[in-house]
This record gives structure tokens, sequence and C-alpha cells, in this order.
């Protein structure tokens, strides 16, 4: 019976699950650590949506609100902000002229007892613009992040803390925004995959129009075929998540992004047994910045390790 799941779940591990947690190794994690991966996977997704606006202002403020909680409260280097309005009229104040850089260098997830889900992040902060002509402004941020307590897929951030440990300039710049859109579509991906519930519908939003997903168990090429999926190989563990261990994302000619991924997998069948698995994903991602996610176009899969249970 157990092989019998093992041959069936082989799409499973190439569908691309990941929790980015940094101090969790696959060979480290609990059971509840998989079985909380879809929450740490949507608190990540809205994380990394907080810097869209800030790097592409042109994409238009609703989608950073959209994350928000009503009672947000921020604070930094820059003050305080209480509640979306107050929130919207300091982010509104900021000149759409600057350039602004948000490189992610660690974030951990925190789910508690009770439910509740917070994350630190440090983060590499670039600026050209509000310094002298040329100069490329830097920063060494620590985030402090906590998350309300509502039922929703994707949580909104209740509580946003930002501390400047260093600063001074940079010789180059980096532009972290495809980076940090597309962390955040497989972060979607992921939370969709892993939840318990099974629900393809958010599916509709991240996908491009004649999507090709080239899973083992076959070519998926609309909705249908990847809500088919979900309900059938994807439902065969009880739960699943995956630490990222490399992202690289570069522009291709027709001005989509290629990223290469490797995820290291870890899932529970229904009897308890841990299994693990190691893939490489190829994916091409296209973008509207005006959109709240980025979309799924092609997604090509090399499986490094195949699944097994852990030792």
């Amino acid at each position: 019976m157990r092989n019998s799941i093992l041959n069936c779940l082989s799409a499973l591990a190439v569908s691309g699950a990941t929790l980015m947690i940094a101090t969790t190794a696959t060979a480290e994690m609990t059971v509840q650590d998989i079985k909380d991966g879809y929450k740490a996977n949507a608190a990540l997704t809205q994380f990394y949506r907080w810097f869209q606006y800030y790097e592409r202002p042109e994409g238009g403020l609703e989608n950073a609100l959209d994350i928000l909680a009503e009672d947000i409260y921020v604070k930094s280097t820059l003050g305080e902000a209480n509640g979306q309005d107050d929130y919207k009229a300091r982010v509104e104040s900021l000149p759409t002229t600057w350039k602004n850089s948000h490189k992610i260098n660690s974030v951990d997830v925190e789910i508690n007892d009770a439910g509740s889900v917070s994350l630190t992040a440090d983060v590499t902060y670039q600026n050209i613009g509000a310094g002298p002509e040329g100069v490329i402004g830097q920063a060494e941020l620590s985030y402090a992040v906590a998350f309300d307590g509502t039922p929703e897929t994707l949580p909104k951030l209740a509580k946003v803390e930002i501390s400047n440990a260093s600063q001074g300039v940079a010789e180059n710049y980096y532009d972290a925004y495809p980076e940090n859109r597309v962390r955040s579509l497989v972060h979607r991906w992921l939370t969709i995959i892993e939840d318990p519930s099974r629900n393809p519908e958010p599916f509709k939003e991240i996908l491009a129009e004649n999507p090709e997903i080239n899973f083992s168990s076959g070519l998926i090429k609309d909705y249908e075929g990847l809500a088919n999926w979900l309900a059938g190989p994807g439902s065969q563990v009880s739960a699943s998540t995956h630490i990222i261990d490399d992202l690289e994302v570069t522009k291709t000619e027709d001005d989509n992004w290629q990223t290469v991924m490797i995820f290291d997998w870890a899932g529970l069948l229904p009897d308890g047994t841990h299994l693990v698995a190691k893939t490489q994903h190829t994916w091409i991602v296209e973008n509207d910045v005006s959109e709240r996610f980025a979309r799924v176009k092609k997604v090509d899969v090399l499986v490094l390790e195949p699944f097994r249970p852990k030792q």
C-alpha cells in the first residue's frame, strides 16, 4: 500500500511547495513543522508583497493596502503609522522618483502553540534619490512582523517594526523587485498546494493563460487540469512542505522571468510515515505590475532525489 502511494506521489514532490525557514532543515523538521508549512508560506507570501509598492510604485497602492490589517501599526526610522489611512498618507508622501531595493538576507517564521504567526527578517535596503546625485545609499535593516489572527488563507500584517542596524553607501545597485515578486508568487503557489482544504480556486489568480505545468504525472495545460491534480496526487499526503535551497531569477528575451529553484521536500503519509525528496524547478513567470501576483506560465521539473522514507 505504501509503495503504491509513493508512486502516486511522484508528482507531488515536483509541485514546488516551499517553506523558507532558515533555521530548520528537512532533517530537523518536526511533524508540527510540516503540518504548519502552509501557514508559514501564507505569511511569507504577504511579507514579500510588502516591498512591491516601494520597488514599483507604478503598480498602485491598493495592492499594498490589501496585505494590511485595518489597524496596522508600523514603526521605522521615518516614525510611526497607526491604521491604514495613516500608513497610506505616509507612503504617498515618499517621492515616486526614488529607486528602492530590499534584498532579504534571512527570514524566520514562528508559529506558536496558539496558532499566531510572526516573522523576523534581515534586509539590505538600497536607495537612489534620497541622497546626493549618483550616490547609492545602503542600510542593514531588521524586520519584526506580527500577523493578525483571522482565519483567512492569507493573513494580514498587523504590526511591522523596522530597525536600522547600520547605514552607508554601496558601489552597485541591486534591483530586488524581480526576486521579491517571484518569491511572493512561489509562496502563494505553495500555500494553495499545502493547505489541507485542497481548494484550487486561488490558482486562477496566479496561472498565466495557456500554462504548461510539466509534472511527472503528465502535462497540465489549464486550471481544470491543475485542480484535478490537486484533488488526486496532490491530496495523497496528509501534510507537506519544502525548504528552498536556492533561487535565481533572470530576464528572458520576451521580458518574462526564468526562475530556477531547488527544493527539499518533507511530507507525512496518512499512516504517519515521514517522507523526503529533492527537486529542481525551472519556472517561466510573466508579470503585470498592477496585479496582486505575477503568474506561472511554465513549470519544468528535474527530480534530484526521489520520494523515500526518511532514514
